[in-house]
């Protein structure tokens, strides 16, 4: 849920990457974390929690072209969540309080299969919650597509995005950052049209 800070005079909305072990959740963090353009002083630094097999990322940063919004500023934390499936809690717990996620499938044909089980485990743990995708927006990327044996785009469309309302879709590579902006930018637009629209979120201290 989006927090507003009184006392930093700041809007904290809270995007998770979601997604299959390394898809590249990580790399879309460490590229954003490198190349984002910030006043300074106005990122933080990119934290690991490292289990021994896996690991959870996250920073917040505060960017220069965001236009305040009814007199605050609009910061954004982004996390990843840990990939393999034993650390399931680990990622109910990094979801709690979500406001947007990014949906990260790997484009090889060989993983198709783990990108269905991901993506249904997302639903599984927004609703042990108490959330929906119908509650949050979220946004889909399509990565690794400089790799051979690539599935084609309108196939992981019909596996991932048919659905009644279907949502922005990006391919993408991001170890070299392509599509990985494209992505960021749609959903944190989502996310500013949905807190203008839907009024003050919660107060913090």
């Amino acid at each position: 849920m989006a927090m507003l800070n009184a006392a930093t005079k700041e809007i904290q909305l809270k995007i998770v990457y979601y997604g299959p072990a390394m898809c590249g959740k990580t790399t879309n963090l460490v590229e954003v974390h490198k190349r984002v353009q910030t006043a300074p002083g106005h990122k933080g630094r990119l934290v690991s929690l490292a289990t021994n097999s896996d690991r959870t990322l996250f920073f917040d940063f505060l960017p220069i072209e965001a236009k305040p919004i009814k007199g605050f500023k609009t910061k954004f934390q982004l996390y990843t969540v840990p990939g393999q499936v034993i650390y399931n809690a680990t990622r109910q717990l990094v979801l709690r309080g979500v406001d947007g996620v990014v949906f990260v499938a790997d484009s090889q044909y060989s993983k198709m299969a783990e990108n269905v089980e991901s993506f249904q485990n997302l639903e599984e743990n927004l609703r042990a919650v108490k959330l929906s995708l119908t509650d949050i927006p979220y946004v889909l990327q399509y990565n690794k597509r400089d790799l051979e044996g690539v599935a084609p785009v309108e196939y992981m469309e019909f596996l991932l995005n048919s659905r009644e309302v279907q949502v922005p879709s990006f391919s993408a590579t991001a170890h070299d950052c392509t599509g990985v902006f494209e992505t960021l930018n749609s959903i944190s637009r989502a996310l500013l049209t949905k807190f203008i629209n839907q009024g003050t979120p919660q107060y913090t201290a």
